[in-house]
């Protein structure tokens, strides 16, 4: 189970307007751009991602923490060669806003903040990469990495939660409110089969690499429609937006190389080549430079099942 530290963490970071401030000149290029961010904690390091723009003059901030979606935080500034972003005591549930400044240190960006209770909490971030692979792939043999008896070569991301994922009759099935399933194997550029059918109300996600959660779920956001069935969550929404219909089985065909994506569902292609800005909430780590796991959330709520689950792995060039 995902601890109280992170729970109060992801809730700030549910942020809703633009930062507006009058200083977006004063801040050198240097710190522009996407940033793959750990942040350490008492509990253990919390992956982060940070994108820092100027828009139409102003200065931005987005920022995915280590659950919920990418959101444009309210305030941002830079000064005296500090830049500073805040996430609201409302947001946090807490009795103080979240402040957190940062500094170049060489080509890294290095800051703090802190927690509830006031203890300092540092974080380190490296410039995301492009991952830019030039060019069409070769293709290796196609590995089922689900054997339809057993949880081998899988594993739990917390090994102390409770037993929630199970197998019964070839079907890899989450009762929800568990640990996520993660491959032992990880991986690079892939394609990816994946049958899954949702509960009504259920809710679950595939994370590429452990970085990049392709959502699976039941119920619909056709105001947010990058967080429902289909989307990359928090940043690319499908379209056509798929319908939601429960207990049915589904299939995904994935292909991921560098970070561009593929999604097609149940035949239709509904995301065509597009580039997954940086991680999503809930991503195993931020090296996003490295290979990654194939992970299935078990955390959310509802009954989620999955078989025929198989990679075609990439060729290095």
């Amino acid at each position: 189970m995902r601890p109280d530290i992170l729970r109060s963490f992801c809730a700030g970071l549910v942020l809703t307007s633009l930062a507006v401030v009058a200083n977006a000149d004063a801040i050198p290029a240097s710190y522009l751009g996407r940033w793959d961010v750990t942040l350490q904690t008492p509990g253990g390091e919390l992956p982060t991602w940070l994108d820092i723009q100027k828009r139409d003059g102003k200065l931005a901030v987005r920022m995915v923490g280590r659950w919920g979606n990418a959101r444009w935080l309210p305030t941002a500034e830079f000064s005296k060669g500090t830049l500073r972003f805040v996430s609201p005591a409302k947001e946090e549930g807490r009795k103080d806003d979240m402040v957190f400044t940062a500094k170049l240190e060489g080509e890294s960006l290095v800051g703090q903040t802190t927690g509830p209770d006031g203890t300092p909490w540092k974080f380190h971030g490296e410039r995301a990469p492009a991952l830019d692979r030039g060019g069409v792939l070769a293709w290796g043999k196609p590995i089922d990495i689900f054997n339809g008896r057993d949880l081998a070569g899988w594993h739990l991301s917390d090994p102390k939660a409770a037993q929630t994922w199970k197998v019964d009759k070839g079907t890899l099935i989450s009762l929800g409110n568990g640990a996520e399933l993660v491959t032992d194997r990880k991986f690079g550029d892939f394609k990816l089969h994946i049958e899954f059918k949702v509960a009504p109300g259920a809710n679950s996600g595939i994370y590429l690499r452990g970085r990049y959660e392709v959502q699976v779920e039941h119920d619909s956001h056709p105001e947010a429609a990058e967080l429902s069935l289909g989307g990359i969550y928090g940043f690319i929404a499908p379209s056509p937006m798929p319908d939601h219909t429960p207990d049915v089985w589904r299939a995904y065909d994935i292909t991921l190389i560098g970070r561009r994506v593929r999604v097609v569902l149940d035949g239709v292609s509904i995301i065509e080549d597009e580039e997954i800005p940086g991680v999503t909430g809930g991503a195993l780590d931020t090296h996003e430079g490295e290979p990654g796991p194939l992970y299935l959330q078990g955390s959310e709520n509802g009954r989620v099942e999955f078989r025929r689950i198989q990679i075609t792995p990439g060729l290095a060039k």
